[in-house]
């Protein structure tokens, strides 16, 4: 394998289909050994298309190495072996993307909290608490060879009321993580920070957009939407940054950073930052900033 990721080992949580499998074939094109997680193995198992083997196997087609690995990210044993099985067969760990969350069947649903179940709560577990226990893991490896990164992906929702006080509430807590990992990690040279997303094409989002998008607000129709490889195009220039660790403990919005490492999507166009009609982010690099103790 050649490129600039050549050597380096990720894990991308949630790359069945949809950001995940954009970010794993972008990082399997410049070389890295990626490991694809998700849910959905068999054709048929979920009503879009897409399974971890698919998109492990077009990993592979792209020039990296694709691993296939089952896991429901609401289990933590399923994750803990996930971790072991990458340690014990690659030694080292140098990129975790948490992508996974648990989009509610009633996410687009124009009801108030308490008009929906309490099993929406599953958008915490998988989303909030299994890019914890991801990150955890992650640390454990990463930790003790002086490097990493772990990313997490979220959006708007931080700053901007988005479908549910749930889903709001989880992008939230994923940023606010993020940012006092990076503060634990910084002397041991590992770097976390966030990804805001916008509208990403994504099998889901399109399926969504038919059904259901004259009830989703003007400020996410109106965004122009990417495909699912230009916040791979980022997360591999993330990987690639020599000085990373001056982005930890930030939140940055994907488009920005694609503009800032000069790049555009798969059909060349620059997609424009929906922060003037979105929200701006809220926590800076630590280096920029040293929130210890205030």
């Amino acid at each position: 394998m050649s490129g600039p990721l050549a050597g380096k080992v990720a894990v991308i949580t949630g790359a069945s289909r949809g950001i995940g499998r954009g970010i794993a074939l972008v990082l399997a094109e410049q070389g890295a050994t990626v490991y694809v997680t998700g849910r959905t193995v068999n054709k048929g198992d979920y009503y879009l298309p897409g399974t971890v083997g698919e998109t492990a196997a077009e990993c592979t087609e792209r020039g990296g190495k694709g691993i296939a690995v089952a896991v429901d990210h609401a289990d933590d044993a399923a994750v803990a072996a996930l971790f072991a099985q990458v340690k014990a067969e690659q030694g080292r760990l140098d990129i975790l993307v948490n992508n996974a969350f648990q989009l509610s069947d009633d996410l687009l649903e124009p009801k108030g909290f308490w008009e929906k179940p309490l099993s929406n709560l599953e958008m915490w577990d998988v989303g909030v608490k299994s890019n914890y226990v991801a990150a955890w893991h992650a640390a454990q490896i990463m930790v003790p060879q002086k490097s990493g990164l772990i990313i997490a992906i979220s959006g708007f929702a931080a700053v901007t009321y988005t479908y549910s006080v749930i889903f709001g509430t989880s992008k939230s807590a994923v940023d606010r993580m993020s940012r006092d990992m990076a503060i634990e990690l910084e002397p041991h040279n590992v770097a976390s920070l966030v990804m805001w997303q916008g509208l990403t094409l994504t099998e889901k989002a399109r399926d969504n957009l038919a059904k259901m998008g004259d009830q989703m607000t003007t400020s996410i129709t109106s965004m122009q939407g990417s495909t699912v490889e230009h916040p791979g195009r980022v997360v591999a220039a993330l990987a690639s940054d020599p000085e990373i660790m001056k982005r930890s403990g930030g939140e940055f919005i994907t488009t920005e950073l694609a503009m800032e490492y000069g790049l555009t999507d798969v059909d060349g166009s620059t997609i424009a930052s929906a922060r003037a009609t979105r929200g701006s982010p809220i926590w800076k690099p630590i280096s920029e900033v040293d929130y210890r103790g205030k």
